[in-house]
């Protein structure tokens, strides 16, 4: 089957890249946009030593911390002011995302368009600083509860720590829509991307040095790169992969001409959802234990304490929780994105119908059946590549990196990057063709 990036790439003039300046300037600025975001990962948050906390947290079982650090791109081994990472600006859009489907009042805005989804996106913005404010004072709580990292705890330190995190929480949203409106590819996907890849040289250099110690048998590490690129493959071909309606349209009369009936296909994704559902289950899973791993007192039977325990990263509950968010956003994010009347709608009004299916309410019915039918399929998909990471930890003593989470969200990033440089060349050739062809009417 062939993707529409692949349809794309045959029929784009390569050469017109030179050309396309617009599309130059947009390339530019969002690599320019994540070196600022890789270079704060590496400014150390005040007050603390940095060193200490990195031996620390490297001598420690960081659990999801070490998820976290991963999305983060390092940031929170070295504890910089990115170290928060965009988290908590996913945690809003999640959470404002369930409230639109509960409240009438924010899913009435949702449907006034423009203006509507402006308000949404700054309640959005409100609910991060809330979310980034809890978790920041939790890291700092944390940090003063380690001995040597803190080198004067107190109210200023706790303050201090909560307005860098927060404003560094703050900036990379700004800058996650700003690649978004001004240069290529969604933003803050992008963000978690760099991260993850800025992460890789250390992680394969890492697995050779354990390989060279003995700790992990060479031919464990052949295995593991030949997964690696199994992996890739497994995931180009999910993510490509889609059920096709057949849509009919009549014949029809429009003045004097007749036009035959044509057919057309209805594409459905297997994996509607896409990345989305991992990062919002990981997201989620974040919020809480970041706070229980930072806590002073995780030997204690308080609530933190049970969450640190039996929410830890590998632990069974974790696993079946974070399986759970992941089959429950891959539905739901699946019924937000694609609305099965609404094309039945569509379809009605052009003539459209799909064979032996009556047209209206009956074709909204089967394509919401068809719908949850390879929504099952995705949602098993994506869990089974998220649980990977958790086998290789378990079994192997592999690096987190090597997991599917991080291969699935690099692999997806990629490819809808790509497709979207292919959709910008595209244009800008057929924006040269209708410039000659405007000339070439002036010349006659």
């Amino acid at each position: 089957m062939v993707s529409a990036a692949e349809q794309l790439a045959a029929n784009v003039n390569w050469g017109a890249f030179g050309k396309a300046e617009e599309l130059k300037k947009r390339i530019w600025f969002t690599l320019g946009a994540l070196i600022i975001y890789r270079l704060g990962t590496y400014i150390p948050l005040p007050g603390i030593d940095p060193v200490v906390f990195e031996a620390n947290f490297t001598g420690s079982k960081q659990g999801v911390l070490e998820l976290f650090n991963m999305f983060a791109g390092g940031a929170v081994q070295r504890m910089a002011i990115f170290a928060l990472n965009i988290m908590p600006y996913i945690s809003a859009s999640i959470i404002i995302q369930l409230l639109t489907s509960v409240f009438p009042t924010l899913e009435a805005l949702k449907k006034e368009g423009e203006s509507g989804r402006k308000v949404i996106n700054q309640y959005t913005r409100y609910l991060t600083v809330v979310l980034a404010a809890f978790q920041a004072y939790g890291i700092s709580v944390g940090l003063e509860g380690q001995p040597g990292v803190v080198l004067e705890p107190g109210l200023f330190f706790r303050l201090s720590t909560v307005l860098t995190l927060m404003g560094g929480t703050l900036f990379l949203m700004w800058i996650g829509e700003q690649i978004t409106s001004r240069g290529i590819g969604n933003g803050s996907s992008l963000i978690i991307f760099a991260g993850i890849v800025a992460a890789f040289p250390s992680a394969i250099v890492n697995t050779l040095e354990l390989g060279r110690q003995g700790a992990i048998s060479t031919g464990l590490i052949i295995a593991v790169l030949i997964m690696s690129v199994a992996v890739v493959a497994f995931i180009v071909f999910m993510e490509r992969a889609q059920r096709r309606l057949l849509i009919t349209y009549p014949k029809r009369q429009q003045g004097n001409k007749i036009y035959e009936g044509q057919t057309s296909f209805l594409p459905l994704k297997l994996n509607t959802s896409g990345v989305i559902p991992p990062i919002f289950a990981s997201s989620l899973l974040l919020l809480p234990t970041t706070i229980a791993n930072f806590s002073q007192d995780q030997g204690g039977t308080g609530i933190l304490a049970l969450i640190s325990t039996y929410l830890g990263q590998g632990r069974p509950l974790y696993m079946l929780v974070y399986v759970g968010l992941i089959v429950f956003f891959a539905f739901f994010y699946t019924a937000i994105v694609f609305n099965p009347v609404e094309t039945a709608d569509n379809l009605k009004k052009h003539g459209g119908f799909i064979p032996g299916i009556r047209p209206g309410e009956r074709t909204a019915q089967y394509i919401d059946t068809i719908l949850m039918r390879i929504t099952v399929l995705g949602a098993a998909y994506l869990a089974g590549i998220c649980l990977l990471p958790e086998m290789l930890r378990s079994y192997a003593n592999l690096p987190f990196y090597f997991g599917g989470t991080s291969l699935l969200i690099v692999v997806s990033v990629t490819m809808d990057t790509v497709a979207q440089i292919l959709g910008h060349l595209q244009a800008h050739q057929y924006e040269g063709l209708v410039k000659k062809a405007k000339l070439r009417g002036k010349r006659r």
